[in-house]
């Protein structure tokens, strides 16, 4: 076999040290990593048994990217930290749409937090090299990813957001959805309402708002879903009221639903913006001793299975997996240099067993 010299110079072993002593071209060599499909089966196996012998594990990842233009890396940034993704079902639905996508074209994924705040410590995106960005839950125009992964120039797709010019966006119909549920309640008979809305900001979880008019001050949130949402029961309920829940766990709604509750002229109905909160709520009423439906009615929205519920839920259904796989489609689209359009997605309406006639 030829006497390997490359890495007494350079100090480590390289593809063309492994082309030397398996007696083949470089290209050859490096086609046993990227392709193994193209190479004849006992020179792929000679190569690799070479390779494996050397310690050599495969082309560096940044310099083969440098010369083929992609990395095959898409970034997925999470609405803050990577872990509470992993306990959001809605988080875990939509990724796994997306995953399922970027997994059939061979594509890897880089879970990031977003970044509500400039932070000090050194942020990945400026260093690896990634061919897209989706913002996987919950995209806000106040992320200061944003001007990072732009200037980069890399392609971005928003699940809900951020809304931009240079951003597709993957969307539900939230003001239809909310409707949907705000027509039901009426229907029922309903005039006192109270909507649990989801929290405006990102970072540590904090107590619940005060209890404020439906409409008061929308156009100063900046989430569009949250606003939809809110939108939507103001235009069939003007004199309803809301109260913003300080985080997104079923603690959060909970707290929230009780300043609902505990005020002087309770709702008769809550309408929580999603359904972990709603599920918050439910708790909150059994704090207070009521019933469900009979002396409360509380909805939700997204459809997520909570089977330790233990009720059916009025909710709206979203298509929380395929909004991720329109995601991930859309991120193989531009990386393949095409404009695909922003979509939005149907939803359905869900007559579980939390709604029903005032008291």
């Amino acid at each position: 076999m030829t006497t390997m010299t490359g890495r007494g110079r350079r100090g480590r072993i390289t593809i063309a040290d492994v082309a030397a002593q398996a007696g083949v071209s470089t290209s050859t060599a490096s086609l046993a990593f990227r392709a193994p499909d193209r190479v004849v089966d006992a020179t792929r196996d000679r190569i690799l048994a070479v390779a494996a012998s050397l310690g050599y594990d495969g082309p560096h990842p940044v310099a083969s990217s440098l010369r083929s233009g992609r990395s095959g890396i898409v970034g997925v940034v999470i609405a803050e930290h990577v872990r509470h993704a992993f306990l959001n079902p809605v988080a875990l639905a939509t990724m796994d749409g997306l995953s399922e996508v970027l997994d059939e074209e061979g594509y890897g994924q880089l879970l990031l937090p977003g970044r509500a705040h400039a932070r000090t410590r050194p942020e990945p995106l400026r260093t690896l090299p990634v061919d897209a960005v989706v913002f996987a839950t919950r995209g806000e125009e106040f992320d200061d990813l944003l001007p990072l992964v732009r200037a980069r120039g890399v392609p971005l797709v928003g699940i809900e957001g951020p809304h931009a010019s240079d951003i597709t966006v993957v969307e539900v119909d939230d003001r239809g959805g909310m409707r949907r549920i705000a027509d039901h309640v009426a229907a029922l008979g309903h005039r006192r309402v109270g909507v649990v809305m989801r929290t405006t900001t990102l970072g540590a979880a904090h107590p619940p708002g005060a209890v404020v008019p439906i409409a008061e001050n929308l156009e100063r949130i900046e989430n569009r879903t949250i606003r939809a949402r809110l939108e939507a029961v103001a235009e069939v309920f003007p004199g309803a009221v809301r109260v913003e829940a300080g985080g997104r766990t079923v603690a959060d709604g909970e707290a929230a639903a009780r300043v609902l509750l505990g005020g002087a002229h309770p709702p008769t109905a809550v309408l929580a913006q999603n359904d972990i909160l709603a599920a918050g709520a439910l708790a909150a009423a059994s704090g207070f001793g009521l019933r469900v439906p009979e002396d409360l009615t509380v909805t939700g929205f997204d459809g997520v299975e909570l089977p330790w519920l233990g009720r059916a839920l009025t909710t709206v259904r979203q298509p929380l997996r395929e909004r991720g796989r329109r995601a991930g489609e859309i991120a193989l689209a531009l990386i393949r240099g095409e404009q695909p359009s922003s979509v939005v997605l149907p939803v359905e309406f869900v007559a579980g067993t939390t709604a029903g006639p005032p008291r």
